[in-house]
């Protein structure tokens, strides 16, 4: 190579070498000091894609675990009450059993204020944990993860939605239930006790009128008047001053359903409201009712006249055979006497129909009446031969019929709480596999970055020592390479 002074050649090899080894000592410095070995596109363009892919996805992951956390929280928090709202259901199971019990002898109206109170708080548990009837959680409840290849795949959700999900009352059915002994309802009235801005028989009475039989079998007429004094009564005390007269008869008034009076209880009777003499009037004058609650059969009596009726009364004990001849069925009340001491210890009981010389037959178990003779020439409590058409007991209508629907109704609510129980247990579990994946990504996919991302250290401090060898070298060499046109000089010299 020639000596030039223009152009330094070997000084601008060095100055690149100087330039290439600086930038390798920054770069080299830049790794070690930001811990990445991609710090820009320019170091590694394609890894830098799929590292920020990683990336993405760690995010998205770490925030789906946070939902799922939250998302299980709110399931526990369902799970708590319905875990509560079914004790509560155990509750009113215990209720309608004791209830149901035909030998209870104490207040179903009072058993029946704490059962419905407690179906009032299931439905105010159930609001408040949002899995009431269109409440926030009754829904299909999704939650987003993340990880999957689709939305559908990372996506866990758990449907409660519909009524049969919700927890509610109404939605389990049990909101209609009651554990209070059972009525029948005066056909034809149409007022209403349950108005509590109506004051009844204000200045006035009113008597009901009821026929029935004690515990010996022998009929009673009985009458039961509500005054109403001066300021008059509230429908509860209307009922009040009733059942002070009929609890001694085995016989209860009550508030139905349908807000008017009814009257329940195991004896056989009938019953008759006559006219208020002044105020509000409590019921329908004329309305009555036989005891619905019973089996019954009403026949229209005549006095017997010719030969003997006979006619046999089964149950599910005995068949009894009875009989009416001229002396024994002259009259409704002798008729009465003779076929109630004839059917002693059947439980079954005759007493006065509501219609004329009617006579009512009654029982609370099931029986059959056959008419096998007709009295000859007119007559006697049934006129034509063959069976007598018997009409089963109303189970509303008895002292236990409420309660004993009430349980049937419970049993199925009970086992539609433990299936929902069993999803959102099932969701819960759910979702705790789906964060044991996404941590699993989460520690994957960072793994992936860090490996195409992070820097080598060791290999960094190595390359460090390196470029500054190498930097130190060229700024040796660099010199010089700049100090050799000097020697041109020497050239020079004559």
């Amino acid at each position: 190579m020639s000596i030039s002074i223009q152009t330094n050649v070997t000084s601008l090899i060095a100055q690149n070498n100087l330039r290439i080894n600086t930038d390798f000592q920054s770069q080299t410095i830049q790794r070690l000091t930001s811990g990445y070995r991609i710090n820009s596109s320019g170091d590694d363009a394609a890894g830098l894609a799929v590292a920020n892919k990683y990336r993405s996805d760690t995010a998205e992951l770490t925030q789906g675990v946070r939902n799922a956390n939250d998302s299980i929280g709110a399931f526990q928090t369902i799970d708590g009450g319905l875990t509560n709202i079914s004790q509560i259901t155990d509750r009113l199971k215990t209720l309608a059993v004791q209830s149901a019990s035909s030998a209870f002898a104490g207040s179903r109206s009072t058993l029946d204020n704490e059962y419905q109170s407690l179906i009032s708080e299931i439905s105010r548990q159930a609001s408040n944990i949002n899995l009431n009837s269109g409440g926030k959680f009754n829904t299909n409840l999704v939650t987003y993860i993340g990880g999957g290849s689709n939305a559908a795949n990372s996506q866990v959700s758990l449907d409660l939605s519909g009524a049969n999900n919700a927890v509610d009352a109404a939605s389990l059915g049990v909101n209609t239930t009651s554990i209070a002994g059972g009525g029948s309802g005066l056909a034809t009235n149409v007022v209403r006790l349950d108005d509590p801005a109506v004051s009844f028989l204000a200045g006035g009475s009113q008597n009901y009128n009821l026929h029935l039989t004690n515990s010996n079998g022998s009929n009673l007429d009985v009458t039961a008047n509500v005054a109403g004094g001066s300021a008059g009564l509230s429908g509860t005390q209307v009922i009040s001053s009733l059942n002070n007269t009929l609890q001694a008869y085995g016989i209860t008034a009550s508030i139905g359903s349908n807000g008017q009076i009814s009257f329940g209880g195991a004896t056989a009777f009938d019953v008759s409201a006559a006219a208020a003499s002044a105020g509000n009037t409590t019921a329908t004058t004329s309305a009555s009712t036989i005891n619905t609650g019973n089996f019954n059969l009403n026949s229209t009596f005549a006095a017997v006249v010719g030969t003997t009726e006979a006619f046999t009364v089964q149950n599910a004990g005995k068949s009894y055979n009875l009989t009416l001849d001229s002396t024994t069925g002259a009259t409704q009340t002798s008729a009465l006497t003779a076929i109630n001491t004839q059917l002693a210890g059947s439980g079954i009981n005759a007493i006065k129909g509501l219609t004329g010389n009617d006579i009512q037959f009654q029982s609370s178990n099931t029986f059959s009446v056959v008419e096998t003779a007709v009295a000859g020439t007119s007559g006697g409590a049934f006129s034509a031969l063959g069976s007598q058409a018997v009409t089963a007991a109303s189970a509303a209508a008895s002292s236990t019929g409420n309660a004993l629907a009430a349980l049937t109704t419970l049993n199925t609510a009970i086992q539609s709480l433990g299936l929902i129980q069993g999803r959102v247990g099932a969701g819960e579990n759910k979702l705790a596999y789906a964060v044991n994946l996404a941590q699993t990504q989460i520690t994957n996919f960072s793994a992936a970055q860090s490996r195409i991302r992070d820097t080598d250290t060791a290999a960094e401090a190595a390359n460090l020592t390196k470029a500054q060898v190498l930097q130190q070298s060229s700024i040796a060499a660099l010199a010089q390479a700049n100090s050799a046109p000097q020697a041109i000089l020497s050239l020079l010299k004559g």
